[in-house]
Formats: structure tokens, C-alpha cells, sequence
């Protein structure tokens, strides 16, 4: 009976301690296994969240390439983190939407013109900030009569559903504009060019890819007026991938290319290029 009870309780205490390994290895969150750090070593492959019709940021052409800043940015952070370009998944997702595909793993990270908010951080994380820009007005070539928000009074206005933008001329000119919101911004110039509307407002960077695109028919009008903090959104808790993604910002910028990418998409607009941001998620 001793030696019965001696093994039992051998037996009992290599249990507890196995249990406790487990535990103890599984609170770090660096051993999340969902994290981007761990899909990248561990499969060699990415689906990366963006926006297919945001001219200069994130756009898929017609022939089906992705260009961009936004897509220079997520193809530079695949590759540090191990990815071929081959191998990464684009997914287009909308504003409204973008914590859900997160949390729901749709995705593994978004690249997209996506602010970084209070409210966002209760939900994802955010690497970054990668870029700092403002809200401003988008109308036609030859309209003199908007020329910045304090001239919307009586105007249709279009936004994106789920934006941060939307949200803003809510708060600040609901009772004085009528707003409509579409699933994109494509949506939006569409319908400013046709002549259905009176102005499209979201960040200016957006805007500014659409001046690009065409010149002759569009401008931005007024000063900026709010501040947006471009981050790259992943699952919440993943420290481990928050990290390495601030690295592949940092040599994004410091190499150069952050530069260098901005000039090549938004150029031709005359957006003038801010500084580079210091990079403080995490």
C-alpha cells in the first residue's frame, strides 16, 4: 500500500507541475499563438486587410496589381517579418468593418488608412503611427463657394460609412449639413463628379489621391481640421507582433522608402508631404 501511495502521489505532483507549465507558458502573450509573429514563421504566409479603391494609399488596378503607400508599407512589413509578396492574401475590407475581420481572424493585420482612436484600442491593437494627416474637402475644380468647413452650411456632403470622418462632421456640423454615407470613397468622387453632391470630406492623404487621379476635375479645399494618426491594426494583446511591426515601420522610414513612396503616389497632387511620425504604439 506504501509503495501504491508513493506512486500515486509521484504521479499526482508531475500532473500539477505539468498543469502549471502549460498555465505559466500560456499567460505570456508572446506565446499567443494566433500572434502575427507566429502565422508568419509557422505558415509563411499573411492576410493582410486593406482598401481596394483608395487611389495613392491602397488601390487594386485593373490589370489586378496593388499599389500604394499603404501597400508598399504591408509589403515591406511581410517582408521583415519573413514573407514573400507571393504569399501575402489582400483582402478588401471596408471602414465599418475592419474590427470585426480582426477579432474574427479574417484577417491578420490591417494596412488601410486607419486611425488610430480611444475607442479602436479598446477592440485591436495598433502598430504605428506610420502617418499623421487631417480631415479637409474635397469639391470641383471651378466651385468657389465651399473653401473649407466653416463654408458647409446648407451643402450635401458624402463620407464613409464607419470613419472616423463621418463621425467628426457629425459631431461638429450635423445640424448644418446633409450627410450621405457610402461603403468607399470611389463611391463618393463618383458621385461628386456627377454632379450629386457638394463635397467629399475624409483625410486629406485620401483626398489628395483622387487630385492625382484627376487633376483637372478636383481639388482640395480649406485647412485640415482634426488630426489622423495612421496605425496598423492587429488582434488585441498581440504585444509580440505589435513590436515587430514597429520595427518594420521604423525601417520603413528611416531607410527612406516611407519617403520615396509618398512621392511616387501622391505627388502629382501637391499634397505637401508631412514629417515622418515618431513611432509610440506599444
Amino acid at each position: 500500500m506504501t509503495t501504491w501511495r508513493a506512486w500515486l502521489a509521484s504521479r499526482t505532483a508531475a500532473l500539477v507541475l505539468t498543469c502549471v507549465a502549460v498555465l505559466v507558458a500560456g499567460c505570456g502573450s508572446d506565446a499567443a499563438p494566433d500572434s502575427l509573429v507566429a502565422k508568419a514563421e509557422d505558415v509563411g504566409s499573411l492576410v493582410i486587410g486593406t482598401r481596394f479603391s483608395q487611389p495613392g494609399m491602397s488601390e487594386r488596378t485593373i490589370d489586378g496589381r496593388f499599389v500604394g503607400f499603404d501597400i508598399d508599407l504591408a509589403r515591406h512589413v511581410a517582408t521583415e517579418l519573413g514573407v514573400d509578396e507571393d504569399d501575402i492574401e489582400w483582402v478588401d475590407v471596408t471602414a465599418d468593418e475592419r474590427e470585426s475581420a480582426l477579432m474574427n481572424r479574417d484577417v491578420d493585420m490591417i494596412v488601410g488608412t486607419y486611425s488610430i482612436t480611444e475607442d479602436r484600442r479598446q477592440e485591436v491593437a495598433f502598430a504605428g503611427p506610420y502617418f499623421v494627416t487631417g480631415q479637409a474637402i474635397l469639391v470641383r475644380v471651378g466651385r468657389k463657394d465651399i473653401d473649407g468647413p466653416g463654408a458647409l452650411n446648407g451643402k450635401t456632403l458624402c463620407s464613409v460609412t464607419g470613419s472616423t470622418s463621418a463621425q467628426q462632421l457629425k459631431e461638429r456640423h450635423a445640424k448644418d449639413v446633409e450627410l450621405k454615407e457610402y461603403p468607399r470613397y470611389d463611391d463618393c468622387v463618383t458621385a461628386l463628379l456627377a454632379g450629386q453632391l457638394d463635397a467629399v470630406t475624409t483625410d486629406e492623404a485620401i483626398l489628395a489621391g483622387y487630385v492625382a487621379q484627376h487633376p483637372e476635375l478636383l481639388k482640395v479645399v480649406g485647412p485640415q481640421f482634426s488630426e489622423e494618426r495612421y496605425g496598423i491594426g492587429l488582434r488585441k494583446d498581440d504585444h509580440r507582433g505589435q513590436r515587430a511591426v514597429n520595427d518594420a515601420i521604423r525601417t520603413f522610414i528611416g531607410s527612406g522608402e516611407w519617403e520615396r513612396s509618398l512621392r511616387r503616389h501622391l505627388g502629382a497632387s501637391g499634397y505637401q508631404l508631412p514629417a515622418p511620425p515618431a513611432v509610440t504604439e506599444g
